[in-house]
């Protein structure tokens, strides 16, 4: 107890942030400072990239997220109880969306096209559309597992003798 009123937490977050910070500092002790940095081109360097993913992520992505997650949880609030919560069905393709938009982006603004043409013959164009229909599938089978989800509550709740 006084252990966690003196750091804010327990000891196992402690021991794995020491161990994150260690990875870290071998991971730059094994490649270099120099392989983090590109002295021609200042802004194609990991450390520049890993800074601003860092400034993006704390400063704008995370209070947008955490500003939507608030306005589902009030909405669900506002109505009563449902039987099976919405919440979860609509966060979880959410995330899915932001992670395959992580994986597809390069495709998707066309870096790196000649390259691309060049490895495989074929353009970086469908990326977008393919994307967006992936996006589209994990929120229909979202939606169709929660109206699944709903008709078996409803089919419960009406068969239970009161």
């Amino acid at each position: 107890m006084r252990f966690r009123r003196l750091y804010g937490s327990g000891p196992l977050h402690l021991l794995t942030l020491i161990a994150g910070f260690a990875l870290c500092g071998y991971v730059v002790a094994t490649i270099g400072f120099a392989a983090l940095w590109n002295p021609n081109t200042w802004w194609q360097s990991i450390v520049v990239w890993f800074a601003a993913a860092i400034l993006l992520h704390d400063l704008v992505l995370f209070p947008l997220y955490a500003l939507a997650d608030r306005i589902l949880l009030a909405a669900q609030r506002l109505r009563p109880a449902p039987r099976v919560p919405a919440l979860n069905f609509v966060r979880v393709p959410a995330l899915g969306a932001g992670l395959t938009l992580l994986i597809f982006l390069p495709g998707i603004i066309e870096q790196g096209a000649p390259a691309y043409l060049a490895a495989t013959g074929q353009t970086q164009q469908p990326f977008l559309g393919r994307w967006l229909l992936l996006v589209a599938a994990m929120f229909a089978v979202s939606a169709a597992v929660y109206v699944v989800r709903l008709a078996r509550a409803s089919r419960r709740i009406s068969g239970s003798p009161d």
